[in-house]
């Protein structure tokens, strides 16, 4: 057999390269629709509820699931003369007469603080502070592995809104960014509204935009599979908390049209009915009446997803919240998103059985994981490594489009329609898109090229996976018991 010369070893190797992708997306696929196909009910119950069993056993045994560790070199005692006292007072003084070198002398330029007041945990509602951290500190365990992103938890032991705006605002020559998590309706809107437009880093609140430009992404790629375009669908929508009405506004961003979407709450469909009794306290339900349902529906839930193309759900946990004769009432290739946690309004597999063609949720172990984890970590990495000043409607536009793009990259199908966390390269993708559109919106204190931004995030977020596969392999980081 004749050898190939090195330029064409080069070009088969690139070629394989490119290939490579798509065949482990392909896997990956395969391996997410098995359980559905592959399973009894009661072994798919069983799964579901597994992590929650072995949760209560991994938690205690690690005692928190993040730490503080240096991140200098400390070569012998004499080091800290440098790192604090004496020497650490030139730093001090330099950014004494630039408040902007606090960007270049300290971590301040990676460092996010995750603040709720775990007034609306996880489906779970208000439950308080401290049963609000486990989840703040797995937020931040993302931030770092997914991200590069060295995020703290900070459950703050306040429900008033001004006092949680004002907490932040103090706590800003610390950070660098801040993310607002599992904050109650309506007080979440005016929390993140003052917060951006009186603060001097990025605010963003993880449960409105977040979800939105994930659940937005599926959406994009849910109608290329069903051969449908988002102008001319038919939007149901179940919920009108702060994910819901964010989903609304950045799916239209991305196609879809307000005056398609019919949005419910605990009372029933949203209509220029009801904005009377909206307009003092919901000026966001509000604007969904007067912007939302052409058709003026007066109905319920199940009175919205006759004849929808697609329904989101972001409303109480179920099952059950979601009835399979509502799915069954939908148009033909029906696409569902049933986004609560724990537990999602319907189980894939009863929603697929009533006729649905695409089934999402926000969970890991069924196919289609919305879920924001594959949103925060990418777009506050693209967002701090332009020194962002906010993060706006448009950054998040081009973190749709860059998720979106990024699994048809890899071939969408019913089973994939966004890619998967295991996917390390979505998440430099989407801060590349991200501190882009931040660059061309001139809010960005940075300027670089895509491919220059890119770059920078890859290495950050290889460092940080390296770091805990090191810390693994060490044994600092000790094994899990068998459970």
């Amino acid at each position: 057999m004749a050898r190939k010369s090195k330029p064409a070893k080069k070009k088969a190797a690139k070629k394989a390269m490119r290939r490579a992708p798509a065949k482990k997306a392909k896997r990956a696929k395969k391996s997410a629709a098995k359980p559905l196909e592959k399973m009894s009910v009661d072994q798919l119950l069983k799964k579901a509820y597994e992590p929650a069993r072995l949760a209560m056993i991994y938690h205690p045994f690690y005692e928190g699931k993040i730490e503080v560790v240096p991140k200098c070199e400390i070569w012998d005692f004499s080091a800290f003369a440098i790192w604090y006292t004496p020497g650490v007072a030139e730093p001090c003084k330099a950014i004494n007469k630039d408040k902007e070198l606090s960007y270049i002398h300290t971590n301040r330029w990676n460092t996010v603080g995750v603040i709720s007041d775990g007034t609306r945990v996880l489906g779970l509602g208000d439950i308080g502070p401290e049963a609000g951290l486990p989840v703040m500190e797995g937020k931040s365990l993302l931030f770092k592995y997914l991200g590069g992103v060295d995020a703290f938890p900070l459950c703050l032991g306040t429900k008033d809104p001004d006092k949680i705006i004002e907490t932040v605002k103090v706590l800003q020559p610390s950070l660098g960014g801040v993310n607002l998590e599992d904050i109650s309706q309506p007080k979440c809107f005016y929390v993140l509204d003052r917060l951006r437009k009186e603060c001097e880093i990025p605010v963003w609140h993880d449960d409105q935009q977040g979800t939105g430009t994930i659940v937005a992404a599926g959406a994009v790629n849910a109608a290329k599979v069903v051969g449908k375009k988002p102008p001319e669908m038919k939007v149901a929508c179940v919920g009108a908390g702060a994910a819901n009405i964010a989903i609304s506004r950045i799916m239209a961003l991305s196609g879809y049209k307000f005056e398609n979407m019919i949005m419910c709450d605990s009372k029933g469909s949203l209509h220029l009915g009801r904005c009377e009794e909206l307009k003092n306290d919901y000026k966001e339900k509000l604007w969904m009446c007067e912007h939302s349902n052409k058709e003026g529906l007066v109905g319920t839930v199940a009175d919205a997803m006759k004849g929808a193309d697609i329904v989101v759900a972001a409303s109480k946990p179920g099952p059950g919240t979601l009835k399979p004769e509502w799915i069954k009432g939908m148009a033909n290739d029906a696409i569902v998103f049933a986004t609560a946690n724990p537990i999602p309004e319907i189980w894939p597999w009863e929603a697929l059985e009533a006729g649905a063609k695409i089934v999402a949720t926000g969970r890991s172990d069924f196919p289609n994981q919305v879920n924001n984890s594959l949103g925060f970590p990418g777009i506050f990495r693209g967002t701090l490594d332009v020194k962002a000043k906010t993060i706006s409607d448009t950054m998040c536009l081009a973190a749709v489009m860059e998720l979106a793009k990024t699994a048809e990259d890899n071939g969408i199908s019913d089973t994939y329609i966004v890619p998967t966390m295991d996917e390390w390269d979505v998440f430099p993708r989407e801060a590349a898109a991200v501190g882009t559109a931040a660059i061309n919106e001139g809010i960005a204190r940075v300027k670089a090229s895509r491919k220059e931004l890119y770059d920078k995030a890859a290495a950050i977020i290889k460092r940080a996976r390296s770091q805990t596969k090191t810390l693994m392999k060490t044994r600092f980081i000790r094994p899990r018991p068998k459970a």
